[in-house]
């Protein structure tokens, strides 16, 4: 029912999981990573404990290995499952059971591993870890979501498409980057499109987002700026803002919030003062105190005078 690549980048530590399938919001159902731990993808008939069981393990100090045996072991359908889990060092186990919708298989390369069902055919795991392996300079990130295309190029899950996802964590318990595709005909290629904008628009703001370490931590003012203005107008935006919106944005001054907040302070604080200083009056002698009384029926406008 789906295709995956769970790996761990040996230069930064940094742990992730790619995925699609033909059913919707595969990212709730099937990801699961711990900062400092590992990452597993749970998958065919899938059983989320096996996942949160193995994370507990390697926590511990179990290898991958050991872990997987660990779970299965505790399973009485284990025949329907599929797993892959790497652990913090790069240790790697996989399984797929004899019950697993085919083509179903799986792949193990450095610090990965790649697992499918019901898929096409081999060439799908075979073109990910290929994809995966010849981009070794790159961020996780970026490598997980060239072999996810690569799988899908390469023919994918036979029944269609309809989701993705990309999880990574990094140094932080919080993830580095968590994007899905829930529902969309295309789901890789959506996620690609999302993946891109978030590149520009939301890796910056995490990068600054508090640490451990640091909890005062901010994000820069150009993050901040980038933020106060329309998605439209940001960099990698995929439906920038046409010219007249954008003429209409300046305007209003949308595209400068932070400058017009402080401009509209500036230009209203005169009379925010003198509205005060009106609260503070008493004119009670000339205008009694009106007092409604919500028991009382409205009478109406008065009628007198009327033929």
């Amino acid at each position: 029912m789906t295709f995956s690549i769970v790996a761990r980048c040996a230069r930064t530590g940094a742990l992730g999981v790619a995925v699609s399938t033909a059913v919707p919001a595969v990212g709730a159902m099937c990801v699961y990573l711990r900062t400092g731990v590992g990452a597993v993808s749970t998958q065919s008939w899938v059983n989320p404990y096996l996942a949160l069981d193995a994370l507990d393990l390697l926590d511990q100090g179990v290898s991958a290995e050991q872990a997987l045996e660990r779970v299965l072991k505790d399973d009485a359908a284990a025949d329907l499952r599929q797993l892959g889990i790497v652990g913090r060092n790069g240790q790697s186990a996989c399984w797929t059971g004899s019950q697993c919708t085919g083509w179903a298989g799986q792949r193990s390369g450095t610090s990965c591993t790649i697992q499918g069902n019901m898929l096409t055919g081999a060439g799908t795991l075979d073109a990910m870890l290929a994809a995966y392996e010849a981009s070794g300079e790159l961020a996780l990130e970026e490598r997980l979501m060239r072999a996810l295309e690569a799988g899908q190029a390469a023919g994918g899950d036979k029944r269609g498409r309809q989701s993705a996802a990309l999880k990574v964590v990094r140094n932080e318990a919080y993830a580095h980057l968590d994007l899905r595709v829930d529902e969309h005909h295309e789901p890789v290629a959506e996620l690609r499109r999302v993946f891109e904008v978030a590149q520009r628009q939301f890796v910056p703001f995490v990068e600054g987002m508090p640490t451990r370490d640091d909890p005062g931590r901010a994000p820069p003012a150009a993050v901040t700026e980038l933020l106060l203005t329309p998605p439209q107008s940001r960099p990698g935006a995929t439906e920038p803002l046409d010219a007249d919106m954008r003429v209409l944005a300046r305007w209003l001054g949308v595209e400068f919030a932070a400058q017009r907040v402080a401009h509209n302070l500036a230009t209203y604080e005169p009379i925010l003062a003198e509205i005060s200083k009106l609260r503070e009056l008493d004119r009670s002698d000339v205008h009694p105190v009106v007092v409604f009384d919500p028991a009382r029926a409205y009478a109406g406008p008065s009628t007198k005078g009327e033929a």
